[in-house]
């Protein structure tokens, strides 16, 4: 249970920082972060995680990286399914207080794309539902990879959450303009639930492509990884 409270707050967090600085910070007039800043926020949202619940719940804060750990032989099967919800309810738990947030400003009118995840016209950048597919699959890949990789028993210890962190930061700055940037189920779900409309109907896709990129790594990462671990 101890786990699976971290969890939801992690990624309450994960939502809540990233997706806030997004909705809140990223066009604010004058004074905007930009894609840059809400690149940073992601990244900064699970390096402060990192050490914070690391020790607790491992601080995956992500079903494509309970699942990729999974496959990589680092994470029990009887465990995935109560992370995965702990996740889901956190990242909801994190959209809900960021929406209370937004719904009191003076004057509003709408919470607009929320920072849903979404491809075609709902893309930031108009990219198509290949382009989408692709890159979530090639970006949830490289961060099971670079989070397998860094939480090794061979690789520097103490480093872990910093190689992660800056790893999403890095996979923000690239994907941000084609699906605004998900490789995390929880993180599309929250968003979409009040996004509502097409957000939902999109949502296949951040659910689908983050999996597979996920159990690729932890497949390739197995082969190459010097020693097993449990």
């Amino acid at each position: 249970m101890k786990k699976l409270i971290a969890e939801f707050i992690g990624t309450l967090w994960l939502v809540l920082g990233g997706c806030g600085s997004a909705v809140l910070a990223a066009a604010f007039p004058e004074l905007g972060i930009g894609f840059v800043g809400v690149s940073l926020a992601f990244g900064l949202t699970v390096v402060t995680m990192a050490y914070a619940i690391g020790h607790i719940s491992g601080c995956h804060l992500n079903p494509a990286v309970s699942i990729g750990l999974w496959m990589g032989g680092r994470f029990q099967a009887k465990e995935l399914v109560p992370y995965i919800i702990s996740q889901v309810l956190g990242g909801i738990a994190g959209a809900g207080i960021l929406y209370l947030i937004v719904t009191g400003k003076s004057g509003f009118e709408g919470i607009g794309g929320f920072a849903a995840n979404g491809y075609g016209e709902h893309s930031p950048g108009g990219y198509s539902m290949l382009s989408a597919l692709i890159t979530e699959v090639v970006m949830t890949f490289i961060f099971l990879f670079v989070i397998l990789g860094a939480t090794h028993s061979k690789a520097p210890k103490y480093l872990a959450g910093l190689a992660i962190g800056l790893c999403l930061t890095l996979i923000h700055l690239i994907s941000i303009p084609v699906t605004n940037t998900s490789v995390n189920p929880a993180r599309s779900t929250s968003q979409a639930l009040f996004a509502g409309d097409w957000a939902l109907g999109q949502l296949w896709l951040f659910w689908a492509a983050p999996i597979l990129g996920a159990i690729l790594a932890g497949v390739v990462y197995r082969y190459l990884s010097p020693e097993t671990e449990e």
